[in-house]
């Protein structure tokens, strides 16, 4: 998987953000619109730095993925988790 980074923000692919939330990629971006999916993008500093991680919430679930300043996603976590 791989995220695509520009100076207006990250991008994930439905189709790799979908299955980690569970849900069907065509209805990605309808729930993120309505707010149902809602994300979070930080840069690391001091010992991350040159890392950015995203953080997705929806209903129930928290998906976190960390990238390289390429996009490439260094690791993947899912867990249960309310916003």
């Amino acid at each position: 998987m791989k995220v695509t980074l520009t100076e207006s923000g990250a991008t994930v692919d439905a189709h790799d953000l979908g299955p980690l939330l569970g849900l069907d990629p065509a209805d990605v971006p309808t729930k993120m619109r309505a707010g149902e999916i809602t994300s979070q993008s930080e840069e690391g500093v001091d010992d991350d730095a040159g890392r950015i991680r995203l953080t997705f919430w929806y209903a129930d679930q928290r998906v976190r993925l960390i990238c390289d300043t390429d996009g490439n996603v260094i690791k993947t976590t899912r867990i249960k988790a309310a916003r």
